[in-house]
């Protein structure tokens, strides 16, 4: 086995440039694979990570399934083919009723580890001449925290102040920066859509690096919101946190089945966000899968002029006894060099603008807020760079390899081949 280890790095020195540039090829290809996965999926682990401790898992919320039909199907009973070209919606209540048996139905049940209600509506909240439209949210301060991870994003943790305080406001991070709120203790006046205005006094602040949920959401106690909507007793949605994130589909459906209620998953909720990770994942692959493919041709066009420069070489070694599966292994052991090489320097290169990457702070602004990149720093990347590597540099081998193996020493002899 040495021998054949042996020529085959002989081969492969005598041909130093193409197999360094091919070496750097599959040294990028590990690179990018390492480093874009990593970026990439960084990001989308954090932000569902984000998603999943701060919105419910399941949500549970009023149906509004609305048949225009159903008037003339009941007059005419299917006897007449209409076509209805325009109906007044039917106007529905959005609130849950019976929420407390719902509730208290699901309350320590089986893969479920907290439920609670909420009022939600639109409102505007004012500080001196400046108006920021605000998601409201009327909470249960007690209940809250066990069916959300709400406590985690507030800047001094006074989530049960709101049950203390009922004229206390959570405002978004950048709720209170369009309003030029940057401490605690300010009075707003928050006006609901029914004009009905009351004054709360910020209590804290709620930064989950969200950009969309920091800039538009508010958080106040649910007898105030009861009080402030003229809704007293009611709640449109309830929220439910299960043990396993992977089960909240299938538990949503149950309870739809159950209680008649829309019950949708955080799945369904970010099916748009979901989707779009999944194309993102696919581009990444195709462009990384698109510079190896070309470092595989490097290794193809190396091997494959070895094979037709070294022909006479090749008949002597079969000459001396050297047999086909000898002289395949020899060219397929260069090829997988260029390739072990190539992850050895690719994975050195991803490790270090990883370092670098991480090191990098700058203010991002856009879906997420951070202060650098979020970066998933998984071994596993490493192992799938190589496995993707390797795979490229055995394909690109087996042809020169086979083609070596099939000449024939004799007729090259004979014909007095190079």
């Amino acid at each position: 086995m040495y021998h054949i280890l042996f020529v085959s790095l002989k081969l492969l020195l005598q041909r130093r440039r193409q197999s360094l540039v091919s070496t750097l090829g599959v040294a990028i290809g590990v690179t990018a694979f390492v480093v874009m996965s990593s970026l990439m999926l960084g990001f989308q682990k954090h932000f569902i990570k984000q998603v999943i401790d701060l919105d419910a898992h399941i949500s549970i919320k009023p149906q509004f399934n609305y048949d225009e039909k159903r008037i003339l199907s009941k007059v005419f009973r299917g006897n007449v083919i209409f076509e209805i070209l325009g109906a007044k919606p039917k106007e529905v209540r959005d609130r849950i009723k019976g929420y407390r048996a719902i509730m208290k139905r699901y309350e320590g049940k089986e893969g479920i580890r907290g439920i609670a209600p909420h009022l939600r509506g639109n409102a505007i909240v004012r500080f001196g001449p400046k108006d920021v439209p605000v998601n409201l949210f009327g909470i249960d301060p007690q209940l809250e925290g066990r069916a959300t991870s709400i406590e985690r994003y507030l800047e001094r943790g006074n989530l049960r102040k709101l049950y203390v305080k009922r004229n206390g406001i959570i405002l978004g991070k950048l709720v209170a920066r369009d309003l030029g709120i940057k401490n605690v203790g300010k009075k707003v006046i928050v006006i609901a859509p029914n004009g009905v205005s009351q004054i709360f006094e910020v209590i804290d602040f709620f930064n989950s690096g969200i950009t969309t949920i920091d800039k538009s959401r508010a958080y106040i106690h649910l007898r105030a919101m009861q009080k402030l909507l003229g809704r007293p007793n009611e709640v449109n949605e309830l929220v439910v946190r299960v043990e396993d994130v992977d089960e909240a589909v299938r538990i949503a459906r149950k309870i739809e089945e159950d209680t008649g209620y829309d019950a949708q998953s955080w799945q369904e909720a970010y099916s748009n966000f979901l989707q779009l990770f999944k194309i993102q994942k696919t581009i990444t692959y195709l462009v990384v899968g698109a510079i190896l493919l070309v470092s595989a041709f490097g290794i193809f066009n190396i091997l494959m002029m070895t094979v037709l420069e070294k022909q006479r070489d090749i008949a002597i070694l079969k000459a001396m006894g050297y047999s086909s599966r000898d002289i395949t292994l020899i060219f397929m052991i260069q090829g997988l060099l260029i390739g072990v090489v190539g992850i050895i320097l690719g994975s050195v290169s991803a490790y270090l603008t990883q370092e670098y990457l991480s090191s990098v702070e700058i203010n991002l602004e856009g879906l997420l807020r951070a202060k650098g990149f979020i970066l998933d720093r998984s071994f596993l990347y490493y192992v799938g760079g190589a496995l993707f590597a390797l795979s490229f540099s055995f394909v690109a081998s087996v042809y020169p390899a086979r083609r070596a193996a099939r000449l024939n020493p004799v007729e090259i002899f004979r014909s007095g081949g190079v």
